[in-house]
């Protein structure tokens, strides 16, 4: 008889890191080699039922990080690998382990001839910069980037928030170093 595993346990998995932090596209690889893999009975208890559609036999989760600090809630980051497909998930969960809120923050995936690529900086005061280009057809049109600013509040909700040029140290855009 198989027990399910206790909200501690899912999130014992997830190592806090000291921000600021950026989420590249293989970071995943340093995640997967360091943290504890996610069991396919925790997969099903916590992070199956927060998904949008059911995945595949193939498809992979990966523990990445837990945002420190956070009093009245927890905040996590997953990494979610499909089909052309890879997503580094936040998400946020009140202290019963019920889910606050989603969002995709970064990853890669293709859709319509795009392949879209996107990087996150989360700063010390949780505010999260989201990066993100296409290339069509091979070609890459550095005009066509983006630049989101997603804020987590002290209770748990994501929303995007005014991005603001000066807010954002460019630095870290130009930096092939990972954390």
């Amino acid at each position: 008889m198989s027990s399910v595993p206790d909200f501690q346990h899912f999130l014992h998995l997830f190592p806090e890191v000291e921000l600021p932090f950026t989420l590249g596209e293989h970071d995943h690889h340093t995640f997967s080699m360091q943290n504890t893999p996610i069991s396919g009975s925790i997969i099903q208890e916590y992070v199956l039922p927060i998904e949008e559609e059911d995945p595949d036999e193939f498809t992979e989760f990966v523990a990445c990080l837990k945002i420190p600090a956070t009093k009245d809630f927890h905040a996590i980051v997953y990494w979610k690998a499909a089909l052309m497909d890879y997503r580094y998930v936040l998400a946020t969960f009140n202290k019963k382990g019920v889910l606050i809120d989603k969002l995709v923050i970064a990853g890669t995936f293709y859709q319509d001839k795009a392949l879209t690529s996107s990087v996150a900086k989360i700063d010390e005061d949780w505010t999260i910069y989201v990066v993100s280009g296409q290339s069509v057809d091979s070609s890459f049109d550095p005009s066509s980037s983006t630049i989101r600013q997603f804020e987590l509040l002290p209770e748990g909700r994501i929303i995007q928030s005014d991005y603001q040029k000066e807010d954002l140290d460019k630095d870290w855009l130009l930096s092939d170093e990972s954390n």
